[in-house]
């Protein structure tokens, strides 16, 4: 909502919500999975609060038309995101001589991908596959261009993570440490 909150809008709002949450939640959980349908009602009602001064009196076609576009967006994204997944399994890794270090590369790096969150894997994705910049991806996911490059930043360490082989602490070697005189104990 834009401006001060009145007494009367909040009221409204309230009224609102009352009226249609339990009607526009059934019409959500009838198209999506239950544990992703109160998300989309919260996003209808966060629509509906901004908007409030422009609602027309009958607010439940309203609703429910706002709610099948989020539904729709909430699909193309996921969508998106099992592209994605697909066009990686399609991406050649140059082919060595005897094709083991590669297969190998090839199982590691698709172990270590499917290992990251779909967030991380879209950031990665937008810089590294559609060859985006910093700036330009920060654009496709709506944020500003910092935002994005701590998002990658974050992304690359956990998949270098994901990539490097678990340290075993008693495989490493032993090293005695010897006490150095340093020019104050002298």
């Amino acid at each position: 909502m834009r401006g001060p909150v009145t007494p009367e809008a909040e009221e409204r709002f309230r009224a609102l919500h009352r009226d249609t949450f339990a009607d526009l939640l059934r019409f959500v959980e009838r198209r999506v999975p239950a544990d992703e349908a109160e998300d989309i009602v919260s996003t209808v009602f966060m629509t509906a609060w901004r908007r409030l001064g422009e609602l027309p009196d009958d607010t439940r076609p309203w609703l429910f038309a706002v709610a099948r576009r989020t539904m729709a967006n909430q699909t193309r994204g996921w969508l998106r995101r099992r592209a994605l997944d697909v066009r990686l399994m399609r991406v050649e890794i140059p082919h060595e001589p005897d094709g083991a270090g590669a297969a190998a590369a090839r199982v590691d790096l698709d172990k270590a991908w499917r290992s990251l969150s779909p967030a991380d894997r879209e950031v990665l994705a937008l810089v590294a596959f559609d060859g985006l910049t910093s700036e330009q991806a920060a654009t496709v996911l709506n944020c500003r261009r910092s935002a994005f490059a701590m998002r990658l930043a974050r992304a690359r360490k956990r998949l270098q993570a994901a990539l490097e082989p678990a340290v075993n602490p008693a495989a490493l070697p032993s090293y005695t440490v010897k006490e150095q005189q340093s020019w104050t104990n002298a």
